[in-house]
């Protein structure tokens, strides 16, 4: 590691050839949107309701859309991989998950889905230079990525690639994007963060409501265990807010996330990486100029 302008710097082996964190983070802002969309888009809806799914609510399909690749796997692994969800959660949608579609079928839905969702939302960019360019180097960086340890990046990258760029783009989006968030796991678990005390420790630091955490399933029981375990820690004071030192724990975690994430683009390089931030940006903006995607989450996106 170096020091650049104040900045943690990742050498990527050439002559002032450096992937700072800061663009990490900012690669991570700017695919996640574009692989989140299926989770939030009628087209994919649409195709997971043809298999029987229910879609009044988004959690139904939202299992076995993000589980499908690891395949028929029970509550017990999924609940380890995904981490913040209650285990009663999980168990209720996962359950039944692969007695409604067989994990293939969901996997060939959310193609589907995404085909659409991307042709309705790039119009005529779809098939243009700028994605293909942008979908070659994103597919370079998720296939760099070391799968170690990290169940929900290796089950993607282990998919085959489709063959238009505009799916590949997603598809790479995708693996990163499991990639950084196994990464994030093990950084709660170095810093002593249970499931439940993660999201209590980020609502605390105001990442998002403490109402949208709660959509993750933990009972007021539960929460509240949670919130007086972190106030014995002197992390978060009676009231549920970060102290100091929480604040300097939720921003190791973040930074310690970071370094994780940073391999892939550290083996892309510096300058292909900068050139696939300015690549994303038009298509970054039209994924949230849909609409679509909730203007608040559990990310903390811009906010940790």
């Amino acid at each position: 590691m170096s020091k650049h302008d104040g900045r943690t710097a990742v050498e990527t082996g050439g002559a002032g050839d450096a992937v700072e964190l800061t663009r990490v983070r900012q690669l991570w802002h700017l695919l996640e949107p574009l692989h989140a969309v299926l989770y939030y888009a009628p087209e994919v809806s649409e195709e997971v309701a043809a298999l029987g799914y229910g879609t009044k609510e988004r959690w139904p399909s939202y299992f076995p859309l993000r589980a499908a690749p690891m395949g028929r796997v029970g509550a017990e692994r999924v609940t380890s991989a995904f981490y913040s969800f209650s285990p009663r959660m999980v168990a209720e949608h996962i359950d039944s998950a692969w007695a409604t579609a067989e994990p293939g079928a969901v996997l060939a839905a959310r193609l589907r889905g995404i085909d659409r969702v991307y042709r309705a939302m790039f119009g005529d960019r779809v098939d243009s230079p700028q994605l293909v360019e942008a979908a070659a180097l994103a597919r370079r960086a998720a296939e760099a990525v070391n799968t170690a340890g990290r169940p929900l990046a290796a089950a993607n990258a282990e998919l085959e690639w489709p063959e238009a760029p505009h799916l590949q783009l997603w598809q790479a989006a995708t693996v990163l994007r499991e990639h950084r968030g196994d990464g994030h796991i093990a950084a709660l678990l170095v810093a002593g963060l249970d499931p439940v005390e993660s999201l209590v420790s980020f609502a605390a630091i105001g990442a998002a409501s403490v109402e949208r955490f709660e959509s993750r399933g933990w009972s007021a029981g539960e929460w509240e265990s949670a919130r007086e375990r972190l106030t014995a820690r002197g992390l978060v004071d009676e009231k549920g807010e970060a102290t100091d030192a929480g604040r300097d724990l939720r921003h190791q975690v973040e930074h310690h996330t970071d370094q994780l994430a940073a391999g892939p683009w550290q083996l892309l390089g510096a300058a292909d990486v900068t050139r696939l931030a300015d690549l994303l940006g038009d298509f970054w903006v039209a994924v949230l100029s849909s609409g679509l995607l909730p203007s608040e989450t559990t990310l903390g996106i811009g906010k940790a």
